[in-house]
């Protein structure tokens, strides 16, 4: 029954995605269907094989130790401000961002990340059928971020058309930045997280192919990816250093004002209606939540916190998750998938913004198909989602 409903939620998918194409006669299928095979292997390969365990446990046990060596930094600035035995939210998971954030510029100060989103990426345009810069923009978004990753190809963003923006801006908004993976492994499964990365690269491509589908002229697929301005290595580790606790605090400052205000909005709901916003919403995504995977008598719940996490961020609906110890495995799996993505209202802004702080016109296309983003980004969680589900 499982696979029936997987693969209905699979179609539905397409079918909504196929309904608001810009152009189904630009539609490649061959190249879809290779990226729809890809992503059921690796879903199968990391989520009920012996050699997916060890890459994850692999994978999780890095991020381990990297956020042990974190904990010694934070420990020596704040010890002693937590109780003994518990360490508050913002110290545990949102500081470690720091550590994180100063490694990943190590690694690009010494060439290394860049030589690997190259050419990962150019393995990807092979398999996809897009242009090598929207394979490299793929890749470097999953690791450097949402708004770090035009930085890198600001030679290109003013000459690209509305399409091929859109694609990139799309992968963007579909994965999420490596700085924050080892916060969301302390609050969900690491294997659904690294399933998630994986699984969004290829959906980012597959939705944007029949959302937004066209060719790429062989003079047009070139790469040119701007290298940072010469630093020494301290001035760069104190930049990443800076930004890495940017990026920690304003996560801690957007899940205090979301989770305030939907705590509010809830209690208004609840003394005009008799129920919660949260529980409202859950009756409106269940469907979706249903054809994802979820036990029906499960979607409710699970519908409330994937709507959760499109009206406020990904961090405020897995903690959100956290809290519903009575799911089952199998919707505790889907619904982890489905969080692990930048997909939400406030990501409209940040990527509007990032692009226009480097050239302002392309910056006004980006905010004028705003919501067609989010539509799509979303589009790629709940098919990366129910691709889960189908192993789960």
């Amino acid at each position: 029954m499982k696979y029936i409903i997987a693969i209905l939620g699979v179609l539905v998918v397409f079918i909504l995605t196929y309904a608001v194409s810009n152009n189904r006669k630009e539609i490649r299928y061959k190249p879809l269907f290779i990226m729809i095979a890809l992503q059921m292997l690796f879903a199968f390969a990391l989520l009920n094989t012996g050699a997916g365990e060890f890459l994850i446990r692999g994978f999780a046990s890095v991020f381990e130790k990297l956020l042990a060596y974190a904990a010694e930094g934070v420990n020596f600035v704040f010890g002693g401000m937590a109780n003994e035995g518990q360490m508050p939210f913002f110290l545990s998971v949102l500081l470690p961002i720091v550590f994180i954030s100063a490694l990943i510029g190590i690694l690009q100060y010494t060439k290394i990340l860049p030589f690997v989103i190259k050419y990962i990426g150019l393995v990807l345009s092979k398999v996809n059928g897009m242009g090598k810069l929207e394979s490299y923009n793929a890749v470097a978004s999953a690791i450097l971020g949402q708004s770090e990753v035009f930085i890198s190809v600001k030679k290109q963003i003013g000459m690209l058309p509305k399409h091929r923006l859109y694609t990139m801006c799309a992968s963007a908004m579909s994965t999420v930045s490596m700085s924050i993976v080892g916060a969301y492994m302390q609050i969900i499964d690491p294997k659904y997280v690294v399933t998630a990365l994986i699984l969004n690269l290829f959906g980012g491509f597959i939705i944007a192919s029949i959302l937004n589908p066209y060719t790429v002229a062989k003079e047009e697929d070139i790469l040119e990816v701007q290298d940072e301005e010469r630093q020494s290595f301290f001035e760069m580790l104190g930049e990443y250093i800076m930004d890495g606790f940017k990026v920690a605090f304003t996560v801690a400052a957007m899940l205090i004002g979301f989770v305030a205000i939907i705590a509010m909005i809830n209690g208004i709901f609840m003394g005009i209606v008799g129920i919660s916003f949260q529980e409202l919403l859950g009756y409106v995504f269940a469907p979706v939540a249903f054809l994802m995977g979820v036990p029906w008598h499960e979607a409710v719940t699970a519908g409330s916190i994937m709507a959760t996490k499109l009206v406020s961020n990904e961090f405020v609906a897995m903690l959100d998750l956290s809290k519903h110890t009575a799911l089952s495995a199998r919707t505790v799996g889907i619904v982890s998938v489905f969080l692990v993505s930048f997909a939400n209202f406030s990501s409209i802004g940040i990527i509007a913004g990032a692009v226009k702080g480097l050239h302002e016109k392309q910056g006004n296309v980006v905010a004028r198909f705003g919501l067609k983003l989010l539509y799509g980004a979303t589009m790629v969680s709940v098919l990366s989602a129910t691709v889960a589900g189908l192993f789960l």
